[in-house]
């Protein structure tokens, strides 16, 4: 299969970069930036898994791969993976709109639910395959690829649960790639469940500013669970009520004491960067009751996003 990483950032530097360990046929999509960093350090990867030094890997920017462009030189992907962040998804998704042909699937990697139904009215549903990645993962100053915990996960499938020949084919190809693979049969389930997680996990670490462990050192894991009890309500009241493994792992992360952990979004907050407020916990708001009694503290959290890009959008007007 041909694979179209849409940046070499942290999610699609790891995955690409495993994928060509494999020895699979693999192009970036690149801004400018990057694309001038990987030709002069090529593609590195640190990960308890193994590292990578990879030479610089083929890649275009979207300029290259304009519509002319592509029907001269570049024949559409098979496969094209989406790693970007939600706020940047109209974008990317006009970057790599050439390379999407009758029979390219797009296996997108952002968390929540919403890009999901952007994806289908972009390029229609057929293209759009569920998916779903467990990493922590982050770019250093260097462009290096750190790879932070000991999962490396990515399931994939049909939206129906169905079987089919490109699902297949996907699990032949990272059959002996360096990753946790798994083609789910119930892949909007496991979207959903870890959807309740990062929006919980979100909520909790960004509204108290703090870590999960320093959250519960104040008495306060009452709190996390109940922002994760609101939140698996609108998972049930949407037909994706948490399964019990689900429910127990989450609650345990998020109440573990001296725990670290602290979500990718609060950390965006701490250095001022944009965050995926509307994506991750406005949408799962607006998929919910009515009753704003029954989410009460989800939406406060929400408030707190909500102000935190009001002053970031204020503050960098200046």
């Amino acid at each position: 299969m041909r694979f179209l990483i849409v940046g070499a950032g942290a999610l699609g530097g790891y995955f690409g970069g495993r994928l060509l360990e494999a020895g699979q046929d693999v192009t970036f999509l690149l801004r400018p930036g990057r694309a001038a960093q990987l030709e002069k350090t090529g593609l590195i990867v640190k990960s308890r898994f193994g590292d990578l030094a990879l030479p610089t890997p083929q890649h275009l920017t979207a300029d290259e791969l304009t519509a002319e462009g592509h029907a001269a030189n570049v024949a559409p992907f098979d496969a094209v993976i989406v790693g970007c962040k939600a706020y940047d998804l109209a974008q990317t998704m006009e970057a790599f709109a050439p390379a999407v042909g009758p029979e390219t699937v797009i296996l997108p990697l952002l968390n929540g639910m919403r890009h999901v139904n952007d994806l289908a009215l972009r390029f229609g549903a057929k293209h759009v395959l569920g998916a779903q990645c467990m990493i922590s993962a982050a770019l250093d100053a260097d462009g290096t690829v750190l790879h932070l915990n000991d999962t490396h996960g990515l399931s994939f499938g049909e939206l129906d649960g169905s079987s089919s020949a490109r699902i297949d084919a996907l699990k032949a190809a990272f059959s002996a790639v360096r990753f946790d693979a798994n083609a789910s049969t119930d892949i909007l389930q496991e979207m959903w469940e870890k959807w309740v997680f990062i929006a919980s996990a979100a909520s909790i670490t960004c509204l108290m500013r703090a870590t999960v462990g320093d959250i519960v050192s104040v008495g306060a894991s009452d709190l996390a669970l109940t922002i994760f009890e609101e939140c698996s309500a609108i998972a049930a009241q949407n037909g994706f009520a948490l399964r019990a493994a689900a429910i127990e792992r989450a609650r345990s992360v998020l109440t573990t004491a001296g725990s670290p952990l602290t979500a990718s979004m609060f950390k965006d907050i701490q250095r001022g960067a944009p965050i995926e407020a509307d994506h991750i916990v406005g949408d799962l708001l607006n998929r919910g009751s009515k009753d704003n009694q029954s989410q009460s503290l989800l939406r406060v959290a929400y408030a707190n996003l909500k102000a935190y890009e009001a002053k970031r959008e204020r503050e960098t007007a200046v």
